[in-house]
């Protein structure tokens, strides 16, 4: 595969990413409506709200401001374009864990570059509440990923779905890692009683409070970008992946499916809860998990 085949495969990925998460996306809303005794809307009405949002007006606050944006879009574009699905790999030797993550790292950064710079002192606040809840579900999640990398002795996504076909899935290695990183993949997906940093009834949304317009709607397709990245993720490292298309879409749509069920029935923490939950319940599960793979394995390798 040439260099342009690979871009345009990796572009083609992005886009699937997106057609995909806002189509589950819409039904997850059906579901949630049909558990609070609601008929809900219907399950595109998310394409119907990003292409009304994308043909109206919408007010600047600076360069900054819409410069963190596209910052935003352009970061979860480019990591969606490595994102191996279903045997599918734009980059071949480029899915690496690491790179996945540090090109991450830069949609987070766009959005907290872009809020921060509005100006209105509640999306400052949710900034800092969503950088400081990042720390916290992350650092669980990583000592789990680098101890999972250390059992298969590669960071590569696609190998280790592939080394997963030959001896089972990773959540029967690690089974409370998998719970650990359900949890930390809860804590990403900014579902309750982790959504602290948009608390629309104390913060008014946080970092969305001064979007409107264009600038919400492309902050909504990177959004769902970001969520397609996080959940495909978490199916490639713990539950094998999928062999064909359909198989791997069966199982993220019932990993996101799940997540916001249980968001749905659930209250809300404080900022200072969820710190003090993700450093004590998914730590400490995190060594256990870490100790009994080491003993299994005679070491971690």
């Amino acid at each position: 595969m040439n260099a342009l085949q690979s871009i345009g495969t990796g572009l083609g990925m992005a886009l699937f990413g997106w057609l995909l998460q806002t189509t589950i996306s819409g039904v997850t809303r059906k579901v949630i409506a049909r558990i609070q005794k609601r008929r809900g809307p219907v399950w595109y009405q998310n394409f119907r709200d990003i292409m009304k949002l994308l043909n109206k007006r919408s007010v600047t606050h600076g360069w900054a401001f819409d410069f963190g944006l596209l910052v935003a879009l352009a970061g979860a574009i480019g990591t969606a374009m490595f994102m191996p699905v279903a045997g599918i790999v734009a980059f071949k030797g480029f899915d690496n864990f690491f790179m996945i993550i540090y090109l991450a790292a830069l949609g987070v950064f766009g959005r907290a570059l872009s809020s921060g710079s509005s100006g209105n002192p509640l999306a400052t606040i949710g900034v800092m509440r969503g950088l400081t809840q990042n720390i916290g579900y992350k650092v669980p999640y990583m000592l789990l990923v680098i101890a999972l990398i250390s059992y298969y002795r590669t960071s590569s996504i696609s190998e280790i779905v592939e080394l997963q076909r030959v001896s089972g899935w990773s959540v029967l290695v690690m089974p409370l890692g998998f719970v650990v990183a359900f949890i930390s993949l809860h804590g990403m997906l900014g579902k309750k009683p982790f959504d602290t940093y948009l608390a629309p009834a104390e913060i008014a949304s946080g970092p969305l409070v001064e979007y409107g317009g264009k600038q919400l709607g492309i902050l909504m397709i990177a959004h769902e970008l970001s969520v397609f990245i996080e959940v495909s993720l978490f199916v490639n490292l713990f539950l094998g992946g999928g062999a064909t298309l359909p198989e791997f879409l069966l199982k993220y749509a019932f990993i996101y499916i799940l997540s916001s069920s249980l968001g749905a029935v659930m209250g809300r923490f404080r900022i200072e809860q969820v710190v003090r939950f993700y450093y004590k319940v998914p730590i400490a599960l995190t060594i256990v998990q870490i100790l009994m793979l080491a003993v299994m394995r005679g070491g971690v390798r």
